[in-house]
């Protein structure tokens, strides 16, 4: 072993590293381990390095299948980790994942670890579904332990035989990065940024701001909620003299999963949604909004419902892994079934006009997130979990 445990994080694109694990790797530094953070090229890069204080490489890496492409990763990433020789290489996203761990094996790092935080393969079905499932499969095989970051994701894994259960492990009570409560805080929204947010975005006083922060693609259930928001709209449904609007901050997916086109029409057409593009802070527009819509399809454990609820907001979900772990019913949110246009379309009215249950919900929001998924511990039972296995 190296004076200086060495260790790796891997994931498919840049901003993974950069934004989903922020802070990780700069806190794993100062507890004594040697990091070297891994992606594909790209700004966010060399942000990581900049901000984190590590060392990082790039692997390009495809999000697609291709095969070719696949086998060039591989190749390199076995060269860097021959070169590295690190004691932990703790991979994330599916395509990172199975290069990661496959090219970890045949260089013989002794710690292999992956975090499953979502499964495409959920939402495929045939011969995709079948050649996920095997990838998924060699990945786990490969890795000497898998870290769901949800109960659900953990249950799905046993229940389609992915791998054994004495290889699965949940770090602290989900997600993989946890919630800095004191970034995601109402209190660091200025009126000031308040102010100007609404008159870009074109929110009234009375308003009622439903907002949707993540991928604007199909399975994150923005066709079902563009369709109810525009339902919502057409009724006329002005309880307490109050309007929706829908905020959606996020950038499109035209190549792997895009939207309807009646979808993308009435996001164009409809004066009541405002498109904002992909924000690299999202906490303003949390702070002008009433209300999380999140109708993902899939989900490891959603940092955005998290980082909303923190924020103060409560949040309509889908009935999903991940989601109902964050979201007790009735408690800081309501749960939908995914995919149910009618029942989103209820459960945002309810949200929108009945004060008494938005208040309580409100209420709850901060402190359910505060309680449970407070960044530091997860980044504490994380170091806990890397030394024990290092120990053997």
């Amino acid at each position: 072993m190296n004076p200086k445990p060495k260790l790796i994080r891997v994931t498919t694109v840049p901003v993974s590293l950069n934004i989903l694990l922020r802070g990780q790797f700069e806190f794993m530094s100062k507890q004594g381990f040697e990091v070297l953070a891994v992606s594909s090229s790209g700004p966010d890069l060399d942000e990581v390095a900049e901000r984190e204080k590590v060392r990082t490489e790039a692997v390009e890496m495809s999000r697609k299948i291709s095969p070719l492409k696949d086998l060039k990763s591989l190749r390199q990433m076995y060269r860097l980790f021959q070169k590295e020789k690190p004691d932990i290489v703790h991979s994330h996203t599916p395509k990172a994942g199975i290069i990661a761990m496959v090219a970890a094996k045949l260089a013989g790092v002794p710690v292999r670890l992956h975090t499953v935080a979502g499964l495409p393969l959920m939402e495929t079905s045939g011969f995709r579904r079948k050649l996920l499932t095997a990838v998924e499969k060699m990945t786990y095989r490969c890795a000497t332990k898998i870290y769901p970051n949800s109960k659900g994701l953990t249950q799905f894994i046993l229940e389609n035989r992915l791998t054994a259960a004495n290889k699965l492990k949940q770090i602290a009570n989900g997600s993989s990065n946890g919630i800095d409560t004191s970034h995601f805080s109402a209190c660091t929204v200025t009126e000031e940024q308040k102010t100007e947010l609404r008159k870009i975005s074109g929110i009234l006083a009375d308003d009622f701001v439903f907002v949707f922060v993540g991928r604007l693609v199909g399975d994150k259930g923005i066709n079902e909620l563009v369709a109810a928001f525009s339902e919502i709209c057409a009724s006329g449904s002005n309880q307490n003299h109050t309007t929706a609007k829908l905020i959606l901050v996020g950038d499109y997916e035209t190549e792997l999963d895009p939207l309807l086109p009646e979808t993308l029409k009435e996001i164009d057409s409809n004066p009541n949604i405002f498109s904002a593009g992909y924000q690299k802070d999202v906490r303003p527009w949390f702070g002008i909004s009433d209300c999380l819509v999140f109708p993902s399809y899939r989900e490891g454990f959603p940092n955005v419902v998290m980082q909303a609820g923190a924020m103060g907001l409560p949040a309509v979900v889908s009935n999903i892994n991940g989601c109902n772990e964050i979201i007790a019913d009735g408690l800081n949110g309501l749960i939908v079934p995914k995919k149910d246009t009618a029942a989103l379309k209820k459960a945002m009215l309810a949200m929108m006009t009945d004060r008494s249950v938005y208040k309580q919900l409100k209420s709850n929001a901060r402190n359910q997130i505060v309680s449970r998924f407070e960044q530091k511990e997860v980044w504490e039972a994380l170091l806990e979990e890397y030394l024990l296995e290092i120990k053997g």
